[in-house]
């Protein structure tokens, strides 16, 4: 092939012809959303339902969640009242929807102190290695050996009783699981070519570290984020159910379904409907956490 070639007649050769796989990269990716399985569709479409909740509540009800009829107490499901009414005749759908901000906005805390914290313990004990390592990887055995739940418990007591400070527990509680997942990551990147090629070309520890080390890493911690979202909703709805988080007239999903509790027999819908959302929630996280890491291992 000549240089002319080179340079005018040939399309493979061309510079002006390279963006020509744009348009069927993007077509792959929408053939792929295409393909996505109805489950994933469905859980994507709850989550986003629920998001909006919690982002304006205000253009799903217009009830206000702490105000009550007396009159109205223990209204059964209709369609005045899609979920009832609790013992004090607050609109219970208003309650969810209300209640959504501050389980999802506590579940994120949650996830974000599991992954920064635990996501750093990992980083620097899988590179650095010798003593840091095992300092480090002692810190996570003492953390794995505390059932989580227990040590939320513990956490959210010395803190006090409050939503933020029990979604501070929980994000206490995942940071053993996070690190010691990153560490595993970081011990399998770090002996790569390229990370060795990196130090041949003069690259420092923290450059390789945050350039080359932590991108290659973090995928599966990102993948088992997304399952502790829902784990997180269920703990921080667990200590709001034993009377760890905000007091009434709150509304967090765990402190609904304790307050309907005592009201079982008589009008199960007050225990019914905020488990149901909680499970539902929870149930769309994991399907969705299921998805994300079948496609990074394929």
């Amino acid at each position: 092939m000549t240089a002319a070639a080179l340079t005018t007649g040939d399309p493979s050769g061309s510079p002006e012809h390279a963006p020509a796989g744009a348009p069927a990269q993007a077509g792959s990716r929408i053939r792929s959303l295409r393909r996505l399985p109805p489950t994933v569709w469905l859980s994507l479409a709850v989550l986003l339902l629920v998001l909006a909740f919690s982002l304006a509540p205000g253009l799903f009800t217009s009830a206000d969640p702490a105000v009550g009829v007396p009159d109205r107490k223990f209204t059964p499901p209709g369609w005045q009242y899609l979920l009832g009414t609790d013992h004090l005749g607050r609109d219970l759908l208003s309650r969810i929807i209300h209640g959504s901000a501050s389980s999802m906005t506590s579940a994120l805390i949650a996830v974000a102190i599991g992954v920064l914290v635990g996501g750093a313990i990992g980083l620097v004990a899988g590179y650095a290695g010798g003593w840091a390592d095992a300092v480090l990887g002692r810190l996570v055995d003492v953390l794995l050996a505390i059932p989580s739940f227990l040590l939320a418990v513990i956490v959210v007591t010395a803190l006090g009783y409050d939503t933020r400070n029990a979604a501070i527990a929980t994000g206490v509680s995942a940071v053993a699981v996070f690190a010691r997942l990153m560490r595993a990551e970081v011990l399998r990147v770090r002996t790569s070519v390229f990370i060795e090629a990196a130090r041949l070309n003069g690259g420092s520890g923290a450059y390789i570290l945050i350039r080359h080390v932590l991108p290659n890493a973090v995928r599966p911690v990102l993948s088992l984020a997304v399952l502790q979202f829902g784990l997180a909703i269920l703990t921080i709805a667990g200590l709001a159910f034993l009377g760890y988080g905000d007091p009434p007239p709150a509304s967090d999903w765990g402190l609904l379904v304790a307050d309907g509790r005592e009201h079982l027999l008589h009008a199960p819908w007050l225990v019914i409907a905020p488990g149901l959302v909680i499970a539902i929630v929870v149930l769309s996280v994991s399907r969705l956490s299921r998805f994300i890491d079948t496609e990074r291992n394929r």
